[in-house]
């Protein structure tokens, strides 16, 4: 059994969390995450925005790579699991996953966990606002949302129950 799981939701949601704790709750398979962030074009290809990197604009993914990466890591594990804010923007990569959980919070807490995020250094209030932005437009999944489960990321996940839902163990 390979099952391909996409991950998705605004930055801070607790998508990288989610996966890695997902990992951990299946010992007895072979589970690769694949962070989407890994696969951001160089600097210089990214769009900007006044005068700052565009990180959230679709532009700045390598969708090819990653693409690539999940097919690829397909034929070796027996999970794979690619993470990623624009996880569901590529109609391509959609197709490839044979579960897809969306990871949904507020906008309250977003932009509460957002603004004590300092791990590219304090980012502008207007640019926070932004990300926002950019996720209702291009985070959200797809039309097309056979095999999706919501999760809600403002409480503890029921991880055992996730596994089960998706038939994983």
């Amino acid at each position: 059994m390979n099952k391909v799981i996409g991950i998705g939701g605004v930055s801070n949601s607790g998508k990288s969390r989610f996966a890695e704790i997902l990992k951990v709750n299946l010992p007895d398979k072979k589970v690769k995450i694949i962070c989407q962030d890994d696969y951001i074009h160089p600097q210089y290809e990214i769009p900007q925005i006044k005068d700052h990197i565009d990180w959230e604009s679709p532009e700045s993914i390598n969708f090819i790579a990653f693409k690539e990466a999940i097919l690829n890591s397909k034929e070796i594990f027996d999970i794979v699991i690619a993470e990623g804010f624009l996880a569901f923007y590529d109609p391509r990569i959609n197709l490839l996953y044979d579960n897809k959980i969306f990871i949904k919070i507020s906008k309250e807490t977003f932009l509460k966990r957002k603004r004590k995020d300092l791990r590219w250094g304090k980012e502008p209030e207007w640019y926070i606002k932004h990300i926002w932005q950019r996720f209702l437009k291009n985070g959200q999944p797809l039309a097309d949302k056979k095999k999706l489960l919501i999760i809600n990321g403002e409480v503890e996940f029921d991880v055992k129950k996730i596994i089960e839902i998706m038939q994983l163990a």
